[in-house]
Order: structure tokens, then C-alpha cells, then sequence
């Protein structure tokens, strides 16, 4: 069982861990081409198509898949290249143990938020993998779920309609679920330990073991595979799509505050001693309010005073990380996943090398991208102009974003 001392251990990083369960023999499905999760929908494995969503999303790190004994081999052509940038383990006889299984694996990582997903689940989305991310608490999980639309009925001894039962409050449960890693993992210790095995998913060990679950808005989209009809559904779904354009937008945005008296600017998040402070209604950190309206440019949603007008009391002294998420916020609320973040510093004073590290790890944090998609650059005006004179700072940013493809006419 996961002991105190564990269950304080600090996360080596901000990035989510996952645990894809893949250890099933998936019967139900037809075994004529191995396990379900290894048959191939549009011309790929199951399995690949479902690595690919977590090893290319920017806020996910390790993966651990849990896959069966007899399925090493399986598993490493089906994976193809993205088997070396997982660690594959041996799953257990049910489901529960392997994921508990995934959990003891990731131990030396020491992750703070984990998700659980099921390998055949190859349509999850970006979107709901953030969506589950952002509602994980210090001891509260996340789990997608979609309305219950059907009338539900239950069956009586004699094979007959018992009743119906209320769809009220009912919900379908989908994955991946995400948990904060150390409540989890003993969560999964303490009931292999008392012989629990009952247990259908990870969001009923966290309720049984008093662990709060936030429910967040699944996907139809997002389909368990299980039987032979559902491959062969999602294999004729991907051979008939045509090919989407990337949809890559590119916002600019420009800043500049001017010098009063004071003994420090922040510039990036990080406040750095100085003989000067820069004005503004808020911190005046330069380079996040140019880098909040090169955010909002690419999903055509204003500038930074429409949302946080400096007329508003509200926002004076505020610190400006909180218009970078919000924007960034709204950039995922419309489907978009952030590629890159450019932030150029113009000044003669203060230098920004020093710095740099500092800001690039806190920009990452805001954004939820690794910090190699992070720029910082610093010039100075060749004491030219009001920036030469030292009577201010300007700042301009680049955001790259991806949003969903067009499939064209």
C-alpha cells in the first residue's frame, strides 16, 4: 500500500501522466485478428490511433501502458515508433489491477494528476483530454460523462419489465478519468490490499475511497470499441473521410508602457529589481498584454481592453497572468490547441537574460504547452526613439494555434 511519506512526495514537473489499459483479451469483440485493441481501423491499430492523442498532446508526460503477457510483440509493431516513448508494462487479470499496475509504474515519476484511459477509445479528442485536466483538484478527480438519452428499463426475475427507471441525474461514464496521482494510487493499493476487485472503473475506487469526482462534458464522439460491429463501424467512419486542411492561425500583438517612479518592472510574470517601475492600470507586465492580444487575434476574439477594460477598478494592480489564461482559456474553449508563444522584449534596461529561465517556465505553466514552445528575446533600440531614452518598454508576440480542419469543398 502507497504509505504517508509517498503520498507527499513533490511532482518533477507540471505535465499529466496517463495510463492506457490495454491488457484485455477483448472477446467480445472476435479474436480472428488478436485482441481488439490491435485490429486496425482506417488502415492503423486501435492502439496507435489512441497513443497518439496523449503522446502529441503538450500538457501530457509519461505514458505507461498496461498490456498482456502474451502481447509484447503485438503491441510493439502495433505501436510502431510510438512504442519507444512509452513504458509498457504487464497488466493483471482485470481491469482494476492494471491500472493500479500502471499507478506503481509511475511511482518514480511522481506526477501530480494522472489520467486513466482505455486503449479503445481511439476517438478522444484534445478538447476533452484539457477538459478533464483543468477540473483535476489537489484531491478532487475529473470524469467525462454524456446524459443518459435512452428510456431505461429494468428486467424483472421472470425476463419481463420490472420498471422504468429515471434518467434523471444519469450519466454514461467515458474515459480518460483524471485523478490527483497520490489519492489515487493508495485508493487502488488499499482495495487490492482488502481484496476489492469489484470495482468498473477508477471513478468508483475514488468515490469508495471518499474522493470527490467533478463530472465534465463528455464526447459522442468518443466511443468504447467492443464489439465487432463497433470496428468495423470505425473502420468504414475513417476510410471514408477526406482529408482536412490544418487550420494554423497566427496572432500578433503589441504593447508598450512607459517608466515612473519605482524599484521594480515585471515583465513575463517575474519582477526584476529595477530603478524604474512601468506604468499601467494593472502590473503593467508589457509582454503578457501583447501576448494576450496575440492570443485572442487568432480566434477573432477582440483585444485585451474588450475584455478587461482599464476603466474597471477592478483590474488595477491585477497581475496580467490573468489575462493570459483567460485568453488562452477562450483559444481552448473554441477548440484550439497553442503550438507556440513568441514574446520579444524591446529596452535598453533591464536585461532579460538572467530571467529568461524563470519567465519561460512560468509562460509554459500559463499556456499548458512544454516550455521548447516558448520564446523569450530581448533587443535593445540602439538608443533610438523613446525606448532608447529609456522612458519605456515595448513588447510584441507571436501565438501560433491549431484549430480543427476544414474538409474541403
Amino acid at each position: 500500500m502507497t504509505d504517508a511519506s509517498e503520498m507527499q512526495a513533490p511532482a518533477t514537473d507540471d505535465k499529466v501522466a496517463v495510463v492506457i489499459v490495454a491488457a484485455g483479451r477483448g472477446a467480445r469483440a472476435g479474436q480472428a485478428d488478436g485482441p481488439k485493441q490491435y485490429q486496425s481501423i482506417g488502415g492503423r491499430a486501435i492502439i496507435a490511433r489512441t497513443l497518439d492523442m496523449f503522446l502529441e498532446h503538450p500538457r501530457t508526460g509519461p505514458v505507461v501502458v498496461a498490456i498482456h503477457a502474451d502481447d509484447r510483440e503485438l503491441f510493439r509493431r502495433a505501436a510502431g515508433a510510438s512504442a519507444d516513448r512509452v513504458t509498457a508494462i504487464v497488466g493483471g487479470s482485470t481491469r482494476q489491477d492494471s491500472v493500479r499496475l500502471g499507478l506503481l509504474a509511475l511511482r518514480a515519476h511522481a506526477p501530480s494528476r494522472v489520467l486513466v484511459h482505455d486503449a479503445v477509445r481511439p476517438f478522444v479528442d484534445a478538447g476533452l483530454i484539457d477538459r478533464t485536466i483543468e477540473a483535476i483538484g489537489e484531491r478532487q478527480g475529473a470524469l467525462p460523462t454524456l446524459p443518459v438519452a435512452d428510456t431505461l428499463k429494468r428486467e424483472s426475475a421472470a425476463g419481463m419489465i420490472g420498471e422504468t427507471v429515471s434518467r434523471d441525474g444519469l450519466h454514461a461514464a467515458q474515459t480518460p478519468q483524471g485523478f490527483p496521482f497520490w489519492p489515487i494510487l493508495a485508493a487502488h493499493e488499499k482495495a487490492h490490499h482488502l481484496g476489492k476487485v469489484d470495482f468498473t472503473d477508477d471513478a468508483a475506487i475514488a468515490e469508495w475511497a471518499h474522493i470527490p469526482v467533478k463530472i465534465v462534458p463528455g464526447s459522442p464522439d468518443n466511443v468504447k470499441l467492443t464489439w465487432a460491429r463497433d470496428i468495423a463501424m470505425a473502420d468504414q467512419r475513417l476510410s471514408g473521410e477526406r482529408p482536412r486542411f490544418p487550420d494554423i492561425r497566427t496572432g500578433n500583438g503589441y504593447d508598450v508602457h512607459a517608466f515612473e517612479p519605482g524599484d521594480h518592472v515585471t515583465l513575463c510574470g517575474i519582477s526584476i529589481p529595477h530603478g524604474k517601475k512601468l506604468s499601467g492600470h494593472s502590473d503593467a507586465d508589457v509582454a503578457l498584454h501583447a501576448l494576450t492580444d496575440a492570443l485572442l487575434a487568432t480566434c477573432g476574439a477582440g483585444d485585451i481592453g474588450t475584455h478587461f477594460p482599464p476603466s474597471d477598478p477592478q483590474w488595477k494592480g491585477a497581475a496580467s497572468r490573468i489575462f493570459v489564461e483567460h485568453a488562452a482559456k477562450l483559444v481552448r474553449e473554441r477548440g484550439g490547441r497553442i503550438a507556440n508563444a513568441d514574446i520579444t522584449l524591446i529596452c535598453e534596461a533591464p536585461r532579460v537574460g538572467p530571467h529568461r529561465d524563470a519567465m519561460t517556465k512560468i509562460l509554459s505553466a500559463m499556456l499548458g504547452i512544454s516550455a521548447d514552445r516558448v520564446s523569450i528575446k530581448a533587443t535593445t533600440n540602439e538608443k533610438l526613439g523613446f525606448v532608447g531614452r529609456e522612458e519605456g518598454i515595448a513588447a510584441i508576440a507571436t501565438a501560433s494555434v491549431v484549430f480543427p480542419g476544414d474538409v474541403p469543398e
